[in-house]
């Protein structure tokens, strides 16, 4: 994440305690990928706290390659692959389930692709202008960045649910901000605005959690 180590741990603590909340409102195991995001995106900005401290106290710079690796395999293969699968383990809508489908086969090609890329090439991070950069010498095509886009941003605004398109809102408005204002630090960037969505998701059982104790209550009073 920009800015600090501090700012990357808080994230990491404030987003566990999300995490942690959410996975206690759920009843349903169809649910349960969705609302783990928040503990995920807490252990990766916790592996970029990590970075963080130990980009500051090398002078030669270049990043431990264990941080950096584990940072770069959440952005480029995790989140790609898990994004649709989450979706499309909460949808029930068949048509929408199609279109999913598409999405999680889309974005374990582009994990699988970006994985081999990682395997096979070095890469590094830097501290620059408050941000960490991470140094990969890969220059996506046009193709593949927009099948990255389809498989991490488009399953969201795909879903049936209302709420699920909230979300998606909210992270594409966060990569087109990452993507014009942060352009050198746009993987790092746009985890941070992606974990920010964790606040959403916890909303959202929180909200279906009273709604089923209200029904209790009225079923059992009535």
């Amino acid at each position: 994440m920009c800015f600090s180590s501090t700012a990357s741990f808080i994230a990491a603590g404030v987003t566990f305690a999300v995490g942690v909340a959410t996975l206690t409102r759920v009843d349903s195991l169809r649910a349960a990928p969705l609302a783990a995001m928040p503990m995920i995106f807490a252990a990766q900005q916790a592996i970029e706290g990590a970075l963080w401290l130990d980009l500051s106290a090398s002078a030669a710079g270049g990043g431990p390659p264990g941080l950096s690796f584990a940072f770069l395999f959440f952005a480029y293969v995790f989140w790609p692959v898990y994004v649709p699968l989450a979706i499309l383990s909460l949808e029930t809508a068949k048509r929408f389930r199609r279109l999913l489908l598409i999405c999680a086969a889309t974005g374990l090609g582009v994990g699988a692709h970006l994985f081999w890329w990682m395997l096979t090439h070095p890469y590094g991070a830097s501290i620059q202008s408050h941000h960490i950069v991470y140094e990969t010498g890969y220059h996506a095509s046009a193709p593949i960045a927009v099948a990255y886009l389809a498989a991490t941003g488009l399953p969201l605004v795909l879903s049936s649910h209302r709420w699920v398109l909230w979300l998606g809102a909210l992270i594409l408005t966060g990569s087109v901000v990452a993507f014009i204002f942060y352009w050198e630090a746009f993987v790092s960037v746009w985890c941070f605005f992606a974990a920010a969505t964790s606040a959403g998701i916890l909303a959202h059982f929180q909200r279906v959690r009273s709604s089923r104790l209200r029904f209790v209550r009225r079923f059992s009073l009535g």
